[in-house]
């Protein structure tokens, strides 16, 4: 599909209602394998980075965050297979948990010698960036070494989880890089009780594939998994211990097929991610929802949910609209560029060497971004600000409401810096804007590539 094609059936799919839809979470990026985490005000989901081809093509992990579910700042490219020494490719799930001011990595590759082996990176910010803890595997004996999944216990104890197609843990020590190994690597009995039965495998007697998904909740312990071979949906399982007995529960998200767009059922795979966060309870997982997406272009989405009294998971469809927005956008605060709730025909690029965080970059007239739930507040802004850079006279930014073709509420004509990476304050009056809306940047009139934009924010 080519990109004014992919342009065309987002727009489609966008303007078929009444707002533009929010799921997937990223469309700058094909993403995958969702590890949220929840550190002080912000809620952080890392990623796999599908880049599409015959399998799956991944060489380094993203990571988004954002503070009111709807709108998610691109936080670029934390860890990649080329900072482990040992590994030769292969950037497939892992997940990111904090201990003492530190943040831990754990991922699974593919080693220059052997099968799959589980990294361990460490970074002093959970943005990154990541450097590998060991020069070696962590979880470097076996085969089927995916997928890891980590928590800490209220006793302080932490666990590592992983696997396909058998499930395994070990208890990791206080230094978080290495493991008790009096314990070792435990295998978990895979039993229909536990993880539920599978019909028509000789294989395979249970539901249980790969992906876990280990954490405790109110004195439960929960295993959420990848299930039932391919195409993959998600089951669980609870236990009163954090290593079992545990107990099959059931389906909580059904293998879908979208019959209007059709792509859902092209991800063959799921993955899930669960978390609290601000009193709600989020359940991501991945589709092949995006267009051009399938099992090895992948999407991260988002579904809230609200655990029944027992404890128990309700059935979580897939939608394209994702939670409610739990928090205004506040556009005096400046604001990165690369916060996103939608968009067409834009893309994020990593700033230059030594800075951290993306800008995003446009080459496409008509493109936009949808910024959601943005609250002006009862007097309104009367300027807007933007951080850009141009190397031509190349058109303008509009500034609209609700829509991409609604209210008009500025315009910025983009002055040229004189290179793409030189950035400049430019600015547009504002007026008559009060209250909650979306706010659109639109991108218009100029000749490719139109503009880079770095942040901007409203003055009143």
């Amino acid at each position: 599909m080519t990109k004014y094609a992919l342009s065309a059936v987002i727009a489609s799919l966008a303007l078929s209602g009444s707002c533009l839809a929010d799921n997937p979470i990223v469309q700058t990026n094909y993403t995958a394998d969702p590890a949220p985490v929840v550190y002080k005000d912000r809620l952080y989901v890392f990623t796999g980075h599908d880049e599409g081809g015959r399998f799956f093509t991944m060489h380094d992990w993203r990571c988004y965050s954002t503070t009111d579910m709807v709108n998610w700042t691109d936080h670029g490219m934390p860890l990649s297979t080329k900072d482990f020494s040992w590994v030769k490719d292969d950037a497939w799930a892992g997940q990111v948990i904090e201990r003492n001011g530190k943040f831990y990595y754990y991922v699974p590759m593919t080693p220059k010698r052997g099968d799959k082996m589980i990294g361990v990176a460490v970074a002093d910010k959970i943005e990154g960036p990541y450097k590998d803890a060991l020069g070696k595997p962590l979880i470097g004996t076996g085969a089927g070494n995916i997928d890891p999944t980590v928590w800490i216990d209220s006793d302080n104890q932490a666990y590592l989880y992983w696997g396909n197609p058998q499930l395994k843990y070990v208890k990791l020590n206080q230094d978080m890089i290495s493991y008790d190994e009096k314990v070792g690597i435990v295998s978990v009995p895979l039993t229909v009780e536990s993880f539920g039965k599978r019909e028509k495998d000789p294989k395979r007697a249970t539901l249980y594939e790969e992906g876990p998904w280990f954490y405790k909740r109110n004195d439960l312990y929960y295993m959420v998994y990848a299930a039932s071979g391919i195409p993959e949906n998600i089951c669980y399982a609870t236990s009163p211990g954090a290593t079992g007995p545990w107990s099959f529960k059931g389906i909580i998200m059904p293998t879908e097929d979208n019959k209007v767009t059709k792509h859902r059922s092209t991800s063959f795979t799921n993955h899930p991610g669960v978390i609290e966060f601000k009193g709600h309870n989020y359940f991501f997982y991945h589709t092949g929802a995006l267009p051009g997406g399938g099992g090895y272009n992948r999407s991260v989405s988002v579904e809230e949910f609200k655990y029944n009294a027992d404890g128990s998971f309700p059935t979580i469809p897939m939608t394209d609209t994702g939670p409610a927005a739990i928090a205004h956008l506040d556009p005096y605060q400046q604001q990165e560029a690369a916060t996103i709730c939608w968009e067409k025909g834009v893309k994020t690029k990593p700033r230059a060497a030594g800075k951290p965080g993306v800008y995003v970059t446009v080459n496409d007239n008509d493109a936009y971004i949808k910024v959601a739930s943005v609250d002006f507040g009862d007097k309104g802004p009367a300027k807007f600000l933007a951080s850009l850079a141009a190397a031509a006279d190349n058109g303008t930014i509009e500034l609209h409401l609700d829509r991409p073709a609604g209210d008009l509420i500025g315009t910025i004509k983009v002055n040229p810096t004189g290179d793409l990476e030189k950035w400049d304050t430019q600015s547009s009056p504002i007026a008559g804007v009060k209250g909650v809306h979306d706010l659109y940047l639109k991108f218009t009139g100029g000749t490719t590539p139109l503009v880079n934009l770095d942040w901007w924010k409203f003055e009143r």
